[in-house]
């Protein structure tokens, strides 16, 4: 290890490329590459969900547990993409069919709560004793409700490491019933509204919270909106209260892996030429079985959930066809929206196309041939699949909230006159809001040039990992001991 370099701890319940579930997978795993010019060697901590062991190749054990919430658990360290992991080998825990979270039935394993407990014991044992191989780590950096009970154990067990927390989403926050208090290793003192206690039960999200040393979360308008009762999910209070507050840093994108110039995946092109985007256009066409109309090709590549503003497309999207607008949706989640949405393709044949579910592989070629990426979510903390829509040049409809509202600029008048519009941006979650940005749509894709321009505009800003690595960089360095 080079001198003055700061060991930092990440913990979390999934990263690429290891395994993925959402956007905190994206960031868990870029950031360790990012933040490494910047004097900070970090090792990513996750469990050893069945077949993880595998990937990260030659692996050593390099911290031991004999009873680790009801059973031997080890870490195992090894890489997988030039990233230093620390896998939590605890069969009983996470050695199950299923994914990290839910079982194949589809609901919560119904030990999650010891499950990421145990993630988070496991973190503050590896910062208290530090591993075989001679790493100890100078500063824990935890992220969501799966981690948020070490800044607590850390506190509790007299452990001199500073804590990191980041809410990458308020809305989970590891509930779990009084009775789980023995099992989780909390002491009943603690059990009060003004430290973990949550409308009668545990909240592990609010422990780290009050207990952190730093609480980040991953937008400068999501960080202002948590302290908003609306936004705050019943948490708004305990984050006013924080001395220091909550520190927005822009999540980023990985450059390398979501790069139109040299995606494997794709035709590629660029800033200067734009032409070999009509092929994807023709591709993605194909892929979902619609017919080439002229108009704008839509594209929504997200869970299908409300929180996501999902639900509003059933009203909107006939208009939108009718007007001669196409539109390919790859996702899954709510099973309301996903049949409702199923009732609009079969519907609008040719111009509606669905495919449930989630493919890495057709996501790429759906930003490389989309001419607009829809994410009219209700609240959104940072996103990345509009960051993705602006680096490959499918414009973004998108909600004035959180990472969005920081991302986007709006193409209004005043922004299409100096050639800084990205993107059009709505300041309202309902059927009309969507209707007249659908419209606005519709109006400027008729309007090659400006479009055009648009586009440009949102490929040539610069979303990669740099900037937020540095303000991270920042963040461990002025809490080193």
């Amino acid at each position: 290890m080079a001198e003055g370099k700061l060991r930092v701890l990440s913990v979390t319940s999934e990263a690429v490329p290891l395994i993925k579930s959402g956007g905190l997978a994206d960031v868990a795993g870029a950031l360790p590459l990012a933040l490494a010019p910047f004097g900070v060697e970090m090792r990513v901590m996750l469990p050893a969900y069945p077949g993880l062991a595998a990937k990260i190749g030659p692996s050593k054990v390099v911290w031991a547990a004999p009873d680790l919430f009801g059973g031997p658990a080890r870490l195992l360290a090894g890489q997988a993409g030039g990233v230093d992991f620390l896998l939590l080998d605890a069969p009983h825990l996470y050695g199950r069919t299923g994914g990290p979270y839910l079982g194949p039935d589809g609901k919560d394993y119904p030990d999650n709560p010891e499950r990421f407990a145990a993630l988070s014991w496991a973190a503050m044992a590896v910062c208290r004793d530090g591993l075989t191989d001679g790493w100890t780590p100078g500063v824990m950096h935890g992220h969501d409700w799966q981690a948020a009970l070490t800044p607590l154990y850390l506190r509790r067990q007299g452990v001199a490491c500073p804590s990191v927390l980041t809410i990458h989403n308020i809305a989970f926050q590891g509930l779990a019933p009084y009775e789980k208090l023995a099992a989780l290793r909390l002491d009943p003192a603690d059990f009060t509204s003004g430290d973990l206690e949550y409308w009668g039960q545990i909240s592990t999200l609010k422990a780290g919270i009050i207990h952190a040393d730093q609480v980040t979360t991953v937008s400068p308008t999501y960080a202002v909106e948590l302290q908003r009762e609306e936004f705050g999910m019943g948490l708004h209070g305990v984050i006013n209260a924080r001395p220091g507050g909550v520190r927005g840093i822009l999540n980023g994108i990985d450059e390398a892996v979501w790069n139109p110039e040299t995606d494997p995946e794709v035709r590629n092109y660029s800033l200067r030429t734009l032409a070999p985007r009509k092929g994807n256009r023709k591709a993605l066409l194909k892929e979902f079985g619609l017919k080439e109309t002229g108009g704008p090709l839509a594209i929504v590549v997200s869970r299908l959930t409300r929180q996501k503003g999902l639900d509003l497309l059933p009203e909107v999207l006939p208009a939108f066809v009718a007007g001669g607008g196409m539109v390919a949706v790859l996702g899954s989640g709510d099973r309301d929206l996903e049949e409702a949405l199923a009732g609009l393709a079969t519907a609008h044949p040719g111009r509606i196309g669905l495919r449930i579910g989630y493919n890495e592989t057709l996501s790429h070629l759906m930003f490389a041939g989309g001419d607009a990426v829809v994410i009219p979510s209700r609240f959104e903390p940072c996103g990345l699949t509009q960051l993705y829509g602006l680096r490959y040049g499918a414009v973004p409809v998108v909600t004035a909230t959180g990472g969005l509202a920081d991302t986007v600029i709006a193409a209004n008048p005043a922004a299409l006159a100096a050639g800084v519009a990205t993107g059009i941006v709505m300041h309202r979650t309902d059927p009309l809001a969507l209707h007249m940005a659908f419209s606005q749509l519709l109006a400027l894709y008729a309007q090659p040039e400006t479009f055009t321009q648009i586009r440009k505009a949102g490929m040539r800003a610069d979303f990669g990992w740099s900037r937020s690595a540095a303000a991270y960089a920042d963040l461990y360095h002025g809490m080193r001991a």
